[in-house]
């Protein structure tokens, strides 16, 4: 499902026009940014929760000549499933 498959099912099954729902989405998105981007987390109960997390530093490999190259400690985004949405995968 891409976001154009999300924003038709809600609207289609909630009543709302598509234009509504996907002002909602576009929202949503860029708050969970603006919150990951300011080190913050979101959590939604139920759901679960995003984050950022520290990657280590380390030593990678070029592959094409087999040099050492230094990869540098970077932040990246992740995401924990909450209980409820495991156990409705289950």
């Amino acid at each position: 499902m891409n976001k154009t498959d999300l924003i038709n099912n809600i609207a289609e099954k909630n009543g709302l026009t598509k234009r509504d729902v996907e002002t909602v989405i576009n929202g949503f998105l860029a708050e969970v940014t603006d919150a990951l981007a300011s080190g913050d987390k979101v959590q939604l109960i139920g759901f679960g929760t995003f984050e950022t997390r520290k990657r280590s530093g380390r030593v990678g490999r070029n592959p094409q000549t087999g040099e050492d190259i230094n990869i540098p400690e970077t932040t990246v985004p992740a995401f924990k499933a909450g209980n409820k949405l495991k156990e409705a995968i289950k």
